[in-house]
């Protein structure tokens, strides 16, 4: 038995809830992490998980091996990294989640800089607005927008970003150009982006010196995926709300025009997230390092977008429209 691989097998088990999830981040076939998950057991003359049809749960002796077999595994991999470091190459596999529309627009401009400085450094990105769960996914760190809500998480504040509400030039012609948030009550056809986790709504929310005000109107349109929520605004399916880099380059080329830009949404910050449970490796502290030099720059580069936008002839004809 290769009791190192067999550790590694039975912590991933613990951590994803399940042999199959284990076995897909590991990489393995699933009767092959079962199998060193019994030869660790038949090692240490113990049952470290109790195996049902639906469930597998940790005995007690297997939640004490798991506490101190994650102590070796982090060691060791400390050493390794401690070799890594005195050669100033980290080095490894990062597996790290981002929403749609912040690896388009954000992260993945930015990536060839990270490839260049860390070419040791392997990253899998996961792309998706649903949220992923870090430990039973095996996933080191999520990029997200919006409040925390889990305790149980380290986050390092990335910046904040812009939102504005947008509509096509030939919506406004239409529909008209509201001039008030409550106006959007009247017959406008909203495009809400909707909560994959929990179904629901964003109510369009608006600010202005100090004043809130959110607008809850039954949308004609739901979308649960950023980067198509732009894409049915473009198509003049409705007005939307959206991170202002997201819709820079339909603002630069007319394909969209902000509206209500008095009442813009207070800023939305965006978080580095990663378990606290988990040790950081040296290729993820330098992966969030980086992320904290170049991120909050890119976070705000839509402030020219916003200002070039204004001045073209689509525009214009949208607002007198």
């Amino acid at each position: 038995m290769d009791q190192l691989l067999a550790m590694r097998a039975f912590a991933r088990v613990v951590e994803a809830g399940g042999f199959t999830r284990a076995a897909d981040s590991l990489d393995m076939p699933i009767a092959t992490v079962s199998k060193l998950v019994r030869e660790l057991e038949a090692h240490l003359g113990v049952s470290l998980l109790q195996r049902t049809t639906r469930r597998v749960t940790v005995t007690p002796e297997g939640q004490d091996y798991y506490t101190k077999c994650t102590r070796i595994l982090r060691d060791l991999e400390d050493i390794d990294a401690s070799f890594n470091l005195a050669r100033g190459k980290p080095r490894g596999h990062l597996r790290i989640d981002v929403g749609g529309s912040t690896a388009r627009d954000v992260l993945i401009p930015l990536l060839p800089d990270f490839v260049a400085r860390y070419p040791d450094i392997r990253i899998d990105l996961g792309v998706s607005d649903r949220p992923v769960d870090l430990i039973g996914d095996n996933v080191d760190c999520v990029i997200r927008g919006g409040p925390l809500d889990s305790s149980s998480l380290v986050a390092r504040q990335l910046g904040n970003a812009a939102l504005l509400t947008c509509a096509t030039p030939g919506y406004l012609k239409q529909y008209g150009t509201p001039a008030y948030p409550d106006e959007l009550k009247n017959g406008h056809r909203l495009v809400s982006y909707v909560s994959s986790q929990t179904g629901r709504a964003a109510p369009f929310r608006f600010e202005r010196r100090g004043e809130k005000t959110e607008i809850k109107v039954e949308h004609r349109v739901g979308v649960n995926e950023s980067n198509a929520h732009l894409a049915a605004c473009v198509a003049g399916l409705g007005i939307v709300q959206t991170f202002t880099y997201a819709a820079a380059s339909a603002l630069r080329d007319g394909s969209l025009v902000e509206i209500l830009k008095a009442w813009r949404p207070a800023p939305y910050p965006f978080h580095a997230v990663y378990p606290q449970t988990r040790h950081v490796t040296h290729r993820l502290r330098v992966f969030i390092d980086w992320l904290l030099e170049v991120f909050p720059a890119r976070l705000e580069e839509d402030k020219s977008a916003a200002k070039t936008h204004a001045k073209s002839p689509a525009t214009r004809a949208a607002r007198t429209g």
